[in-house]
């Protein structure tokens, strides 16, 4: 008996995503499965990394110029949902001024991924918890930048 490992493989991948359509909404399993801005950015000026309840690490980056944020990138060690929400988040905030950016909320982020199962929401406040420090990392970074070139 002969078994296709790559025919079996997507087989295995094909019962996974209708799975996953039965608890979640395209975008999330969009998001999820390709995300955006994965990765960290070599010149982010603003770096904020939480570790959630359930043991999910989420780290996002953004570069600010012009009062704007131009770039933001994440990374997670978490799950699908995880992956949906640092991706989502990141598209959010680009071109957002810092406190348009910090107006954003973990509601909002539920909305943009068209809704999470209740044992899932907690990821949209990681992610938003790590944006929030990311711009407190900046803001600290940027006063100092700013006090040492007025000397």
């Amino acid at each position: 008996m002969s078994v296709d490992i790559d025919e079996l493989a997507e087989k295995l991948e094909t019962q996974v995503l209708e799975d996953a359509r039965g608890v979640f909404s395209e975008t999330v399993i969009e998001y999820a499965y390709n995300p955006r801005n994965v990765g960290e950015i070599s010149d982010a000026n603003g770096v904020g990394k939480i570790t959630g309840i359930c043991g999910d690490t989420v780290q996002i980056q953004i570069r600010v110029e012009d009062g704007r944020i131009r770039e933001s990138g994440f990374l997670t060690d978490g799950c699908g949902t995880s992956i949906a929400c640092g991706s989502m988040l990141t598209e959010m905030i680009k071109d957002k001024t810092i406190e348009e950016a910090l107006m954003i909320n973990s509601g909002d982020l539920l909305r943009s991924l068209d809704g999470l199962p209740e044992e899932y929401v907690h990821c949209t406040v990681l992610a938003v918890d790590a944006l929030h420090a990311a711009i407190d990392d900046y803001r600290t970074n940027f006063r100092t930048t700013r006090q040492t070139y007025a000397r």
